[in-house]
Formats: C-alpha cells, structure tokens, sequence
C-alpha cells in the first residue's frame, strides 16, 4: 500500500492484509463475535479465504462494480463446490480453521 496516495483503498491490495486482521480477531474472539470478511473479494476462493481465516459472512463492494450483481450468485455456488471438497456441508463448519496459520 502507498500511503503517500491521496484518497481510499479497495480491493485486491487489502485482501492480504484483511485476511491477516481478520485471523488475529478471529484467534483472540474465539467464535465469541461473529465476523464479516472484507477487502479483495472477488471470487469463490477469496470468499472461502476470509471464511477459514474467521468470517461467518463476507462482503463484495469493489468487486461488485466490475462483475456486476451476478457475482454474488458466481461466488455462492463457487463456495459450495470448495466446501464440498473439503467435506463441509456448510459454511459454518469451516469458518476459522486456518485461522492459526496468519500468526
């Protein structure tokens, strides 16, 4: 991140950074807050990041302007075939299972 820019960031260049945060609050919360994932998601894969780091929910903003309201629904069922393959059967199984690794 630049932080001689003037104005915001979104996007790709928190996703990082976000998923590290989010993995600390999640480890020092312990399921006690539920969480919502945010910052660079724009696919299954991103989502399902946040999600093991320690979200129950995520959040599309930036994302949204360039893939449209389609998105959501491209992300929805990209999250059920990768919980699928990792033997969950819903979301709330997987939230925070690697939440350990961002330490």
């Amino acid at each position: 991140m630049d932080s001689t820019q003037t104005g915001g960031l979104s996007g790709a260049p928190l996703f990082e950074n976000s998923t590290r945060v989010l993995a600390l609050l999640a480890q020092q919360l312990d399921g006690r807050v539920p969480l919502v994932g945010v910052g660079g998601i724009s696919s299954a894969a991103q989502a399902y990041s946040k999600i093991k780091a320690g979200a129950s929910a995520v959040q599309l903003y930036t994302a949204m302007v360039y893939g449209g309201i389609g998105l959501a629904a491209e992300i929805a069922r990209g999250l059920d075939h990768l919980l699928a393959l990792d033997g969950f059967n819903n979301v709330a199984q997987a939230v925070g299972i690697e939440k350990d690794l961002y330490q």
